[in-house]
């Protein structure tokens, strides 16, 4: 169905995700921002409940934006360019459901900024990233000016943009741009076995959690304790939190069904 994407859909409701252009590096081109687009647009979240994202290889997980392609653009075209790949990231942040990145190499530019669009990210030891577009005469395009403050500090965000330096993972890690770094084979285990913890838990709980967490973005603190406050007693009009709490009082092991 896709010619730049490659999916896996497990019985378990893990759905790994593997964005695929090995002879750019997985450069986001057009044709591959568009396929990304309708998959997460006609994903079934109720059928798949975390959804893992990956890079073709073991060298990268997203190089950037194809540059061949941005090369002779318009100022018309780059604001198109600029907002279709802003637009299918924000559907990647806003799915319902966790998403977790599993960086296998270098993520830059438009690589580093779709991982961001995750909510957990998981990196190899051999993992880059970093925003060198002030080097090539543009600037992050694809939110990365709005995202990588949020995760790093406007100061850090600030001066790994204004440098375009690219730094490892291990720095990455120690700045909060990822969450765990890993062996390269270790890397998929890691991330599926984190993938397998959170399906233990009620998924609308933890749909719930991330609405809550993403809404805090743009919200105040008065309005974000009162989404916390509503979507907390919305809990307690599901089939799950009963069972779940009926499991704990009686030491009974729970399966829930989102509901």
């Amino acid at each position: 169905m896709y010619t730049y994407l490659k999916t896996e859909f497990r019985e378990n409701g893990i759905c790994v995700l593997t964005l695929s252009a090995p002879k750019s590096l997985n450069a986001l081109n057009s044709a591959l921002i568009g396929e990304l687009d309708d998959f997460l647009t006609k994903l079934d979240t109720t059928a798949t409940r975390v959804l893992i994202l990956t890079g073709d290889g073991d060298k990268s997980f997203v190089a950037g934006a194809d540059i061949s392609e941005m090369a002779n653009l318009s100022e018309a075209e780059g604001l198109a360019f600029g907002q279709r790949g802003a637009e299918a990231f924000r559907k990647l942040e806003d799915l319902p459901i966790p998403t977790i990145a599993a960086i296998n190499g270098f993520a830059l530019g438009g690589g580093c900024e779709i991982a961001m669009a995750c909510d957990i990210r998981y990196a190899s030891a051999n993992a880059r990233f970093g925003q060198p577009e002030v080097g090539l005469g543009i600037i992050p395009g694809f939110s990365g000016t709005y995202r990588l403050p949020k995760l790093i500090g406007q100061g850090m965000a600030k001066e790994l943009i204004y440098s375009g330096r690219v730094i490892k993972a291990d720095e990455a890690l120690r700045i909060g741009l990822i969450n765990r770094v890993v062996e390269q084979e270790e890397l998929m285990p890691a991330v599926i076995a984190l993938a397998e913890q959170i399906l233990r838990n009620a998924p609308l709980a933890v749909s719930y959690a991330k609405e809550c967490i993403n809404r805090n973005y743009d919200l105040d603190r008065r309005e974000g304790l009162a989404l916390e406050n509503e979507l907390f007693a919305r809990c307690f009009t599901t089939e799950d939190q009963k069972n779940g709490m009926q499991a704990f009082l009686t030491k009974q092991k729970v399966n829930f069904q989102g509901k």
